[in-house]
């Protein structure tokens, strides 16, 4: 028997698609539904190794959480990782297949993708009561329809009903409601079955009559009015537009449990990945968490923390020119503590040789610590298990660079050299025993009469946070009307919401050789573009006759179509142009990497 699902998509990128899938999927498994995630394709530098070494992004693995399943490759099939505002490696099932632009991807790879998450979502269906899958930024992105895989494409492919959620604190709901819809054609319109207000401030009663003008207009109820609650920012996609010292637990309502607080500095450096991993730290009370760009604000730091990044070499450059590095390099001398994560471990140490990620050769580290870094082709998955500060540590890897540690105090994966540490490993700081013997170490080096409280479970106060989301969920909307959409699918006799989709030939993007009908995009707006880079397992060179990636059949094809799901091809409008690189060449291809 196959399970029903919805497609939870938004007006916006951050309208909270991934805040409302946890708190239906937390909604639902608290009443007994087996239900599980999905996205088919993520663009997100915040990503997690799943058990068996598949890369996914964060969200999903927290989405998991919420539905109390171990995070697997199929909830996120496609994770694209941005390495530059036009470029992206793609992570196909878990691994790393290539480096690929945007004119690439959209112009025939994202096509040949699309059996490959169907078949996902009918594995996840046949074993899951519900499957919740969550859109990509906008469905009403017309420009990219032709080719989409994780909005209005997987919903009509798998025939869920679609709910469309708007962030109201932005401003604007109800034209973006009304837009969404009528931006889609009659086909992707009957799918669609109603809205869900997210982030509401007031009296819900002053809200009402433009949702029933609403309704009139669209022919849509509205399933919810969610409230605005604080602290819910969690595993977001999209960069740092949530505070991290509410992103687990307002700094407000937790006070010092010693005579000081804990001051901790991040450096916002350019392609920041897994911004999470300081997470813990902001639920500590009396550890005080801000992202700084600028040298001087580093001064009253106790702590510095370097995260992680996808791009080492660029980062290291930004570093310097911004002043960072020379702080970072006169606080490791003053004695001063300062914590390098990933990205960050590696611009501490001495020399990098990098001919895979910004292929710049060797280049100078700040020297802080003794580590040569070499970049190599295959990517570390992994979830190591081990003990530092005489605490066992749990953490996870994703990286390129091996890291040759040559003197110190052995530190996890790394090392220490008095009040500097450097590690590969993410998440560390959620071991709880573990964070608070390092947060004494940090004040006793910083000279702060700080205590780490005795209790903080990170893990306790994530639970908390997802069955809040869940109570969002069943509090604020309509759940026996949810419930009748996961099981029953998208209500009949939904009206057409005109103009539609724009036509061919109407002067819209389709009459210079787009897409006639709406695809994915990047949250932020972000190409998808390459630089001169190496082709992975899997994806052919976007100029060449074989587009479709190694081992998927093409996508209108019967070999790709996953039984009950229909899999349909827009006519095309031409040969797809070779794709570019920033400097305007054509994307070079690694022949060894397939």
């Amino acid at each position: 028997m196959r399970g029903g699902g919805l497609l939870v998509a938004g007006t916006t990128s951050d309208a909270g698609k991934s805040v409302v899938t946890a708190g239906i999927c937390r909604w639902l498994v608290r009443r007994g539904v087996k239900v599980a995630p999905f996205k088919a394709q993520n663009m997100s530098l915040n990503s997690f190794v799943t058990r068996e070494g598949a890369e996914i992004g964060r969200a999903q693995a927290m989405q998991a959480q919420a539905a109390r399943v171990e995070p697997t490759a199929l909830m996120n099939p496609v994770l694209l990782k941005p390495g530059s505002d036009r470029s992206s490696q793609v992570v196909l099932m878990g691994k790393p297949v290539g480096e690929m632009s945007a004119r690439g991807y959209h112009g025939g790879r994202q096509e040949a993708l699309l059996g490959t998450v169907t078949d996902c979502l009918e594995e996840l269906r046949s074993t899951y009561d519900a499957v919740i899958c969550e859109g990509a930024g906008s469905p009403a992105e017309i420009n990219l329809r032709r080719t989409d895989i994780v909005n209005m494409g997987i919903a009509r492919a798998a025939r869920f009903p679609v709910l469309v959620v708007g962030d109201i604190d932005r401003g604007g709901v109800f034209a973006s409601f009304f837009g969404t819809t009528a931006l889609l054609s009659a086909e992707d319109q009957s799918l669609v079955a109603g809205y869900l207000v997210n982030k509401f401030r007031g009296d819900v009663s002053l809200l009402e009559p433009g949702l029933d003008m609403l309704y009139g207009l669209t022919g849509r109820r509205t399933y919810g009015v969610l409230p605005y609650a604080h602290g819910l920012g969690i595993d977001e996609e999209d960069g740092l537009r949530v505070s991290l010292r509410g992103a687990v637990r307002e700094s407000v309502v937790a006070p010092p449990h010693g005579e000081d607080v804990l001051r901790v500095a991040v450096c916002a450096v350019p392609l920041m990945s897994n911004f999470t991993d300081v997470d813990a730290l902001a639920a500590e009370p009396g550890v005080v968490v801000r992202f700084v760009d600028r040298a001087e604000e580093l001064a009253d730091a106790d702590l510095v923390i370097v995260p992680g990044t996808r791009g080492t070499v660029k980062a290291l450059a930004w570093l310097r020119e911004r002043g960072l590095a020379e702080a970072l390099v006169r606080r490791a001398e003053e004695g001063r503590p300062v914590l390098g994560i990933c990205g960050g471990f590696q611009v501490l140490g001495e020399r990098i040789e990098d001919e895979v990620e910004s292929r710049a050769g060797v280049v100078e580290g700040l020297g802080v610590l003794p580590v040569r870094v070499r970049f190599e082709r295959a990517k570390t998955l992994a979830r190591p298990v081990g003990s530092a500060l005489g605490e066992v540590v749990e953490g996870y890897e994703i990286h390129h660079g091996v890291a040759d540690v040559r003197g110190g105090e052995p530190f996890l994966d790394g090392c220490r050299v008095g009040a500097v540490w450097g590690t590969h490993w993410h998440g560390s700081l959620e071991s709880d025993a573990f964070r608070r013997r390092f947060l004494v170490e940090v004040a006793r080096a910083a000279g702060r009469r700080f205590v780490p409280a005795p209790d903080t479970s990170f893990g306790v106060l994530r639970e908390e946070q997802l069955d809040r989301l869940g109570d969002l969920v069943e509090e604020h909307a309509d759940t026996d009307a949810l419930w009748g959409l996961i099981e029953g699918g998208a209500p009949g006799g939904v009206p057409f919401v005109p103009p539609g989709a724009p036509p061919l030939g109407a002067g819209g993007p389709e009459s210079r050789g787009a897409a006639p009908d709406p695809a994915p995009q990047s949250p932020e707006g972000l190409e998808i573009a390459g630089s001169a880079g190496s082709r992975g397992q899997g994806l052919e060179d976007a100029g060449s006759a074989e587009a479709t990636p190694q081992g998927l059949e093409n996508p209108g094809s019967a070999a790709s179509r996953s039984e009950g799901l229909e899999v349909s091809r827009p006519e095309t409008q031409g040969e797809a142009p070779r794709p570019q690189g920033p400097d305007g060449a054509d994307v070079h291809v690694d022949e060894e990497a397939l």
